[in-house]
């Protein structure tokens, strides 16, 4: 019988360790195969450290054929570009088409910078979603620290990932301390969630007092309900969202420096798939919704796994 593919779309934190932890327990009864659009691994947790050089990017990256290899694990950089789930099937942009029995979306998300005029790195902020990005953000603090200024950091509407904007701005605070430029630094931390602590989650014990505890102590103030209209250079236009979706309060917010997590949305190879994704274009499936063989998510790819009804790889 010949053995059964498994394809992980994606080479971050998510398809690395589905990789390393699917070859473990397959062993070698079926193919494992990843496809990624670049081959080199990038520790993303880490990005924030390396936007204030409390890292460099080669401290946090890991080339990835040497490393597969050693695992078992085929690896192919070439982007996808296309998912056929009817055909259980992914074309790769040199125009090949590879077949899988099952299926790893780990792909992460697309950030929707464009969704909100001047966001984001081609804009008037810093991004640490990247290690690019980060990469971009230190150069932009080491010009900040020459004329510090009021600094704005947080999370879009439509945002999906909070913590490492809370991360950020505590990083970003301690490093003035540090530096003993903090009294030259209003930091604001503006974010779509409806309370500080929220978190995407409504919580998590009570994140609610502990964060707006540590904020207070650090003199960082906060907009909750937030609504960021567009970004113009220097200046943040801010509408804050009553209950009933009315605007309860406008800020026009200058800085000199600004991080603000977009929103994500789905790669283009699953956006748009039916069956397959949200209104996002995110990967959907979840344990109780998959009707379709063959197709998981990782739970680093904004979405739910699930365990595939069809044969079992392992006993």
């Amino acid at each position: 019988m010949n053995r059964p593919t498994i394809v992980i779309i994606g080479a971050g934190l998510g398809g690395a360790i589905a990789a390393f932890d699917i070859r473990h327990v397959v062993g070698d009864r079926a193919r494992v195969v990843m496809v990624s659009k670049g081959d080199v691994f990038h520790f993303t947790p880490s990005n924030p450290w390396v936007a204030v050089r409390w890292r460099t990017r080669d401290a946090i990256e890991v080339r990835l054929p040497d490393v597969m290899r050693r695992k078992g694990v085929e690896f192919i950089n070439v982007p996808a570009t296309r998912i056929r789930p009817d055909e259980n099937e992914i074309d790769l942009s040199d125009g090949r088409a590879l077949h899988y029995d099952y299926l790893v979306i780990a792909t992460g998300p697309d950030l929707a910078f464009d969704e909100i005029p001047g966001l984001g790195p081609e804009g008037h902020t810093v991004s640490i979603c990247h290690v690019d990005h980060a990469v971009e953000a230190a150069a932009a603090f080491d010009a900040f620290m020459e004329a510090p200024g009021p600094i704005v950091v947080g999370a879009v509407q439509g945002a999906s990932c909070f913590g490492p904007a809370y991360e950020f701005v505590m990083i970003l605070d301690t490093e003035l301390r540090r530096r003993k430029l903090r009294d030259r630094a209003p930091m604001t931390f503006v974010t779509s969630e409806p309370y500080i602590g929220h978190l995407g989650l409504d919580g998590v014990g009570d994140t609610k007092g502990l964060l707006e505890s540590e904020m207070r102590q650090r003199h960082i103030k906060w907009i909750t309900n937030a609504r960021v209209t567009s970004v113009d250079a220097g200046m943040m236009h801010v509408e804050e969202v009553a209950q009933d979706g009315s605007v309860k309060a406008s800020h026009d917010l200058p800085f000199s420096y600004s991080m603000m997590l977009p929103a994500f949305r789905g790669v283009e190879a699953i956006r748009g798939v039916e069956g397959l994704t949200n209104p996002r274009g995110s990967s959907s499936w979840t344990s109780t919704s998959a009707t379709r063989p063959g197709l998981t998510s990782s739970p680093w790819a904004s979405a739910s796994p699930f365990r595939p009804q069809a044969r079992p790889l392992c006993r």
